[in-house]
């Protein structure tokens, strides 16, 4: 089967991460994969919601896309009054992803707020947001750091994601909206820097799926994560 970008089933969208896009903001990335663009920015405030515990720090997410984000106008969260079920998805696993990655008391009282807002949506908007957002998130506790906040960095590891899929029985990895649209099996993988789980998000949208389905798509997952783990090092000078 014909990709509808000619890319090979193995291949990923061309990805960009363009750290420091922000002016105001402690640490920030513009994330370009395939024609998915989201701008993902870390904001530090020195206070702790009341669920965490004495002497250590929170990161969080939030996750939104702009009106003309897609192929028709959406209607913007805040004039619904409430968080759209989608989104609030969505940011939840943007956050669980992000604290993977980082020592919670070397961070001390403070949090990290990651907004992921998406400026383009072509599919992988979750994954682009969580591979961004760890630039991000590493721009502004480098930037603590470096402004003498904290003693050393908090990073424990690398965070990145991907997604993959069986379209019309065929395995591909970084689907667009077309093919995601078409998915039979849709899959959302979240990994760090030693190739292990964060995160698995596997969906039987047009059939069930086997187990050896399922690993084989996190093996092709993990394939791609390694590439964009390559690109976000180079992003921070690494």
């Amino acid at each position: 089967m014909a990709r509808i970008d000619g890319r090979a089933n193995d291949q990923l969208r061309p990805l960009e991460l363009t750290p420091g896009i922000h002016k105001f903001a402690e640490g920030s990335c513009l994330v370009r994969c395939g024609n998915t663009v989201v701008i993902c920015t870390a904001s530090v405030e020195e206070r702790t919601p009341p669920h965490v515990p004495e002497g250590e720090g929170w990161v969080t997410a939030e996750y939104s896309m702009l009106p003309r984000a897609n192929r028709e106008r959406s209607r913007r969260d805040i004039s619904k009054l409430k968080l759209a079920p989608r989104s609030a998805e969505i940011q939840r696993l943007i956050g669980r992803a992000l604290r993977a990655c980082v020592d919670r008391k070397k961070l001390g009282e403070r949090t990290v707020t990651i907004d992921c807002d998406v400026l383009q949506g072509d599919g992988g908007t979750r994954t682009a947001s969580v591979t961004g957002g760890y630039v991000a998130l590493s721009c502004a506790l480098h930037n603590l750091v470096e402004r003498g906040v904290l003693a050393e960095l908090p990073l424990t590891t690398c965070v990145a994601a991907v997604s993959a899929g069986l379209v019309g029985d065929e395995l591909l990895l970084d689907l667009c909206y077309e093919e995601d649209s078409a998915a039979q099996v849709d899959l959302n993988c979240v990994m760090n820097g030693a190739g292990e789980l964060i995160e698995l998000q596997a969906t039987g949208e047009g059939r069930a799926f086997t187990v050896e389905e399922q690993r084989t798509l996190v093996d092709l997952c993990a394939r791609g994560i390694r590439e964009i783990q390559a690109i976000q090092r180079a992003a921070l000078g690494g």
